[in-house]
């Protein structure tokens, strides 16, 4: 197995193809590669349906897997607002690759049809497949087919993103084969030799203590510990210093447990959903998730020191033998925007693990697992890290 990474920032698409080609054939060694996943900002949109044969005529048979993105990664660069095209090429050795689109209407019903899925991707529960999700933001609820994904293929990882840079229906830009799609999803399955590792970075620390959730209804939460969250809230608040109290008026979430037989917690054992709104009378807080009674809870904060260090920790924990080659997808509110400095998170991904060719984009939501279950995040960093299955 054998991965390459490149960007461009030429403002001219054809240009920009040419330079990453010629770094990905430098970077393979002159082995053909199998596949190429691409992202390329709304700068080139109106070269779009160029990027596919393009790429074909540069290397003949492979898979093309992409998407629009508003800003690009690749080679330890993160090209933002700028004109960007990241290409990665992968040799894979005895793994195969099945590609598959989902429209809008597949997106709505598979939920209910968990069991059209291995017709749908053209892979097996039993044949143990990874897979990368790319997605339109405006067709339908990503979650709920990231979990009924998950019904159908329960040991397999899944990452992924939304593609960004589109601001209505129908300007998405999905990449699959010779073929550009405007809705629904593009993805792969990929099966045999190869190994998907998933490090998903929320990027929040917990304040205040865990709590029981002692009462609620669907995603109100309406009492912890027996009482009132909003006057838990003002307790916090009240005892913070006035950094900490910025954090929580505009910065503020709520985590929730992924294992539910845990009697200590700590960063990264929650799953980060934001807060949509509070009762100040009733005292109770709406959540972007479904709540139930006696689930813990804990209140958590995101600023760039948090980021850093929840990303930098992760990345330091996972052992990194026999990667090959590894996708970013970061949430549109990271980069610079969080950290004031370029090209963070590629350069904590390259102190930590070498290297290792990475290649990924700006994402309107990022897809990836928290204690093996799938979900849709926000503010997120999401890498998937790819390594032979035979060698360990």
């Amino acid at each position: 197995m054998n991965w390459a990474s490149s960007v461009s920032e030429r403002p001219e698409l054809a240009r920009a193809v040419d330079e990453c080609v010629a770094a990905l054939r430098e970077g393979l060694l002159g082995e053909t590669p199998d596949l190429l996943i691409g992202f390329v900002s709304p700068h080139h949109a109106a070269a779009h349906q160029e990027l596919p044969g393009r790429l074909q005529a540069a290397f003949p048979g492979a898979l093309l897997l992409g998407c629009g993105g508003q800003s690009v990664i690749g080679s330890g660069r993160e090209l933002e607002g700028r004109p960007g095209l990241a290409l990665c090429a992968a040799h894979l050795p005895g793994v195969s690759l099945s590609p598959f689109h989902l429209d809008a209407s597949d997106v709505a019903t598979l939920g209910d049809t968990p069991e059209h899925w291995p017709t749908l991707v053209g892979a097996q529960a039993s044949e143990d497949p990874h897979f990368i999700l790319l997605g339109d933001p405006f067709s339908g609820d990503v979650e709920a087919l990231a979990q009924s994904l998950d019904a159908s293929f329960p040991t397999s990882v899944k990452v992924g993103g939304l593609a960004s840079g589109a601001q209505e229906p129908g300007e998405s830009a999905l990449f699959l084969g010779d073929e550009i799609h405007r809705s629904g999803f593009v993805g792969l399955a990929l099966h045999g030799d190869v190994q998907v590792d998933a490090i998903v970075a929320q990027g929040c620390r917990p304040v205040g203590d865990p709590m029981f959730v002692t009462h609620c209804r669907g995603n109100v939460l309406h009492a912890v510990d027996g009482r009132q969250p909003m006057e838990v809230l003002g307790e916090l608040f009240a005892r913070a210093d006035p950094g900490e109290r910025e954090l929580l008026q505009h910065a503020l979430f709520l985590g929730i447990e992924m294992v539910s037989d845990r009697t200590e917690y700590g960063q990264g054992d929650f799953l980060i959903r934001n807060l949509t709104g509070g009762d100040p009378d009733g005292g109770a807080l709406s959540v972007a998730a479904s709540l139930h009674d006696t689930q813990v809870v804990q209140f958590h904060v995101r600023d760039r020191h948090a980021a850093a260090e929840d990303l930098a920790r992760r990345l330091r924990e996972y052992p990194g033998r026999h990667a090959s080659g590894a996708l970013l997808f970061s949430c549109l509110g990271r980069g610079e925007a969080l950290y004031g400095e370029p090209d963070h998170d590629s350069r904590l991904f390259a102190e930590c693990l070498g290297s290792v060719p990475l290649t990924g984009f700006f994402c309107n939501g990022e897809i990836g697992p928290v204690q093996d279950r799938t979900f849709l995040h926000s503010y997120t960093s999401a890498f998937g890290i790819f390594r032979p299955r035979s060698v360990q």
